[in-house]
């Protein structure tokens, strides 16, 4: 207990550590490349490579690497017979919230014939709480009774036993499965359903909790398990909605946390747990998850109405993006965690979710956070005790959302690229301002608005949209604060990323660095030594979809915004990191690439953000990424491209109306009701997410100058973490349980398991062999675009491959051998390789005086040709005389015939011609007939006039000119069936 009731100084997830050099700075800063003569020597790595470095093959080992596995265990029920449960007379049991932070993690489904035995456990196996669902209430009403007592495990055995005993008459109680939690409760005609977590995979740590993602479901129905009782039930529209409700893959980028808040950002978290501390008595604070990003709401309404303690069974998810990477810095870890959690107010398919409602929400609403901390301790807690006070703790918050305004467009023709309307032009942007006022509610101003739509269009699309936002922004402006003004910056990113003089990336840059100055960002603190810093409004970013141009552009503002989290925590000297270093491709992997290469092509669990969020609301992954923007994206990704735009026109084509039908029933919006029409009756679904008109006489509207809320414009206050009284000598696991759920005591487990140790990191992928001599730079800040020449080893090529360097006249080749390295144009930094310009790297180039070349087989040396081996073989060609004899013989081949067909044998013909003309048989003449009509065309074919050339009147009768006559009549010469001769 004396450890848990301390604060923790060290990481026990991390074992394998960048040993530290002698005398190294606290503050790294990116080397400069050296002469070869002066190579200096880094730090050693003195440990192995670890074996799970490589991601596994197939999801099964993937699940055998879980700290816990992906389904959840049952309750440990003994069958032995034991001492029948009895409320002693003045005995006193424990209640939920009198020991602190209680929360479980693991639940058990048992049935009887009329009841539902929810049991749920702690993380420890050691407090065990019980929910009963009547099974047996009418199909319209939930009966749930939570019984607030906390069992210990012979406790909770008795109980279970004693409820078995007591229905042993009607078959007893049995386990229906196991689960890591409820989703919460649905219906749609007749009787409830209960959806379960029955699979989950750890993608992320913060702060000592873990968030999952959730990788298996199961519906259950609330209804006795009576045959005849059920066919009644299941009518034709109850198993439609299934149906549609099944469309919906919930194990795809949908997440959750026991113990922590996914639904804010980090600054809102800690800031309510401060506050928290102040008001309470007890120093337990009440939930305040976000509605807008709980995507289960819907499903969590009927449990809020019987439950006191909905959360502690029913748990909120987000739906987006998570995904978490750790970077060490000579031995110094940093962990990088992203979120992206995306609105489920006026959520869609890409074009049947356009602008705004009549409410103010925005489609395609994404809030992304990067959170950057520095593992010195595992909780938000800093010693002191300080709660929710340590300063290795940073975050940076931005937003993405469709332009807010009435606009659509219209698929339901071919066209890939559909007309965008302007549905309703207000004059007083009410939308917008709603949106607006909400997003200043939400991060506080100035709120900078980055616009990337076109400006200039032969058919005028986008430019429509881009006069009209700025008219919404100009009008809005004029009625906020001088200092609280929407910042409005309109670029045509496209145009200029196909302009060879224009640097996007650049102009990128220099537009991140002034938002990231003029919003903040949040730095954690006790307001002592570490003072805290507050984000103070955010970036809103958006194009015409919000998918390509806006990930890159968000890409580049969470770059600025790492380097400056990076120089907050005192890891580098400078606030930017530059492109092609192991922090920023690391990085870029989390935004934008999906795979990971090191040898060999390995998948990962992690999903890309950029990615993501495309799929999420186009249907296919990014079309332009990183590499378009920064042009140097290879010609083979053209293909890809083109891939994918068809992709997201197919998708959006015939696929979007199924996705769309599930979410309506999955949020809520479509709520079945005798009398009113079906889900899929519906030739619209735009009164589910707007306003019901008649409604709008009862709601006061805001007015049209003062358009916002003055209360959200105030700064953002942190509280200090001081606590007084019974509570300061409470330990830490009192407020916070974090200890619990990292820690695991007297869990037995390895290191290859612990979430922390698998994290995806650069470290697992550099060279060892090249630290040994201690001529590899291990600081992530150091730009690889190709390492040094010294470190290339020259590796023994496969037996039988021999690579011949050019030779001048008779001169001895010198034959070399090549190192083979699959290396892609985004995967530098996994693969540090020589400089390609330097001379003394190994070419391929045929021999010229002997007849020796690459086998078909041996495509590995071909991969490894340069431009410059490239251009000077293309300048300078050699060919081999079988070469030369098989052209020769090609340009000999009788393709040029005569115009006029001959029965005569060409001078000086070629053998294969007279060997095939010789090769007829009688026979086969013999079997040739024709009739009088037939050899009178073939006759009328060969007659050929002197000017063969020329179509006269008397032709047009003749068979041969059949298309021709109808060319002339108007009709397309490839769409003729084939004339007869």
């Amino acid at each position: 207990m004396a450890e848990m009731e301390s604060f923790e100084t060290g990481e026990k997830s991390e074992t394998l550590e960048l040993p530290e050099s002698k005398g190294s700075p606290s503050k790294i800063a990116s080397p400069e490349s050296k002469d070869s003569a002066n190579v200096p020597t880094f730090p050693q790595l003195l440990n192995n490579p670890p074996a799970s470095s490589r991601a596994p093959a197939n999801a099964a080992s993937v699940q055998d690497l879980e700290e816990e596995p992906a389904l959840a265990r049952s309750f440990d029920r003994s069958t032995s017979p034991t001492t029948p449960l009895h409320h002693k007379a003045g005995a006193v049991y424990k209640k939920v919230g009198e020991d602190g932070v209680c929360k479980m993690h693991k639940y058990s489904l048992y049935e009887t014939a009329t009841r539902y035995y929810v049991v749920g456990g702690d993380i420890m196996d050691s407090r065990f709480r019980v929910l009963k669902i009547d099974r047996t209430a009418d199909s319209g009403d939930l009966s749930i009774a939570e019984d607030e007592i906390v069992y210990t495990k012979t406790e909770m055995n008795q109980l279970l036993n004693a409820i078995d005993d007591g229905n042993k008459a009607s078959g007893g109680m049995k386990l229906k499965c196991s689960m890591w939690g409820l989703l919460g409760f649905i219906r749609f005609t007749g009787a409830y359903y209960m959806l379960l977590i029955t699979k989950r995979s750890q993608v992320a740590m913060i702060g000592g909790h873990y968030v999952y993602q959730i990788d298996g479901t199961e519906l259950v129905q609330l209804t006795t398990s009576n045959p005849s009782r059920f066919k009644l039930d299941r009518n034709p529209e109850e198993a439609r909605f299934l149906g549609i409700l099944s469309n919906l893959d919930l194990s795809r980028s949908f997440y959750f946390s026991y113990s922590y808040d996914i639904t804010r950002t980090l600054q809102h978290n800690l800031a309510h747990e401060r506050a928290g501390l102040r008001r309470t008595s007890d120093g337990v604070t009440e939930t305040d998850f976000n509605a807008m990003f709980v995507w289960n709401d819907y499903l969590l309404e009927p449990a809020v109405g019987v439950l006191k303690n909905t959360y502690d069974w029913c748990l909120p998810i987000i739906h987006g993006y998570v995904d978490q990477a750790a970077l060490s810095v000579y031995g110094r870890i940093v962990y990088i965690t992203i979120i992206a959690r995306r609105s489920r107010f006026f959520a869609g398919a890409r074009f049947l979710k356009r602008g705004a409602n009549d409410l103010g929400y925005v489609a395609n609403d994404v809030e992304t956070e990067q959170i950057v901390q520095e593992v010195l301790t595992t909780s938000f807690h800093a010693p002191g005790p300080k709660l929710f006070a340590s300063p290795n703790f940073t975050s940076y918050v931005q937003h993405r959302g469709s332009i807010p305004l009435y606009w659509t467009q219209d698929n339901t023709g071919v066209t890939p690229k559909p007309p965008i309307e302007l549905n309703l032009v207000d004059p007083f942007y009410g939308a917008a301002a709603l949106h607006f006022d909400n997003l200043f509610e939400r991060y506080g101003a100035p709120v900078y608005v980055l616009n990337l739509v076109k400006a200039r269009e032969r058919t005028a699309r986008e430019s429509k949209l881009l006069k009209e936002y700025t008219n919404a922004v100009t009008y809005l402006n004029q009625f906020l604060p001088n200092d609280k003004k929407i910042i409005y910056k309109a670029w045509d990113m496209s145009r200029a990323s196909k302009s060879p003089d224009q640097d996007v990336i650049g102009t990128l840059e220099n537009i991140a660095e002034e938002i990231v100055k003029t919003t903040g960002f949040f730095h954690n603190g006790d307001n002592g030594i570490n003072k805290v810093t507050m984000q103070n409004g955010v970036a809103r970013t958006n194009c015409i979809d919000c998918l390509d141009r806006t990930n890159a552009a968000q890409f580049v503002i969470g770059k600025r915004a790492l380097g400056h989290q990076l120089h907050a925590l005192g890891i580098i000297n400078e606030t930017c990191v530059d492109y092609d270093t192991d922090a920023v491709n690391l990085f870029t992997h989390m935004y934008v690439i999906l795979e990971l290469y090191h040898g060999a092509l390995l998948i990962l669990r992690f999903h890309d953000h950029g990615d993501t969020i495309a799929v999420q609301y186009g249907g296919s992954h990014l079309v332009n990424t990183m590499e378009t923007y920064r042009k140097i994206n290879q010609w083979t990704s053209h293909s890809r491209d083109m891939v994918e735009s068809f992709k997201r026109y197919y998708n959006n084509s015939f696929l979007d109306g199924q996705r769309q039908e599930a979410y309506n029933l999955f949020l809520g919006n479509y709520i079945f009701a005798q009398g009113q029409p079906m889900l899929w009756d519906l030739s619209t679904d735009y009164y589910l997410h707007h306003s019901d008109p008649r409604a709008w006489s009862e709601k006061r509207r805001p007015g049209y100058i003062n358009w916002y809320t003055p209360a959200h414009l105030a700064q953002k206050v942190f509280h200090p973490s001081d606590i007084s009284g019974f509570l300061s000598k409470k330990p830490a696991n009192y407020f916070d349980d974090f200890w619990l759920e990292y820690y695991r005591p007297l869990a037995v487990s390895s290191f290859q398991k612990i979430f922390s140790f698998r994290m995806n990191s650069p470290w697992r992928y550099i060279p060892f062999k090249s630290t040994q001599e201690g001529k590899y730079d291990l600081s992530p800040f150091r730009v690889r675009v190709g390492a040094e020449p010294e470190m290339v080893e020259k590796k023994k090529g496969r037996k039988g491959v021999t690579i011949v360097e050019p030779q001048d006249g008779d001169s001895d080749a010198t034959t070399s051998h090549l190192s083979v390295n699959s290396r892609g144009p985004a995967h530098r930094w996994l693969h540090p390789q020589g400089n390609e310009k330097n001379s003394n790297f190994p070419s391929i180039m045929k021999e010229t005086s002997q007849e020796k070349g690459l086998l078909p087989s041996d495509k590995g040396p071909a991969s490894q040709w340069t431009l410059d081996q490239f251009v000077k073989q293309s300048l300078d060609p050699a060919i081999t005389a079988t070469e030369a004899e098989e052209y020769r013989r090609y340009i000999s081949h009788p393709l040029s015939l005569p115009l006029v067909a001959s029965t005569e044998t060409p001078p000086n013909p070629n053998l294969e011609f007279l060997d095939y003309v010789r090769g007829i048989s009688p026979d086969a003449m013999a079997s040739v007939h024709y009739t009088e009509d037939d050899l009178a065309d073939y006759t009328e074919f060969l007659t050929i006039s002197d000017d063969p050339l020329t179509v006269t009147e008397a032709d047009a009768p003749k068979k041969r000119y059949k298309a021709y006559r109808q060319w002339l009549k108007g009709k397309s010469l490839f769409k003729q069936q084939r004339v007869e001769q």
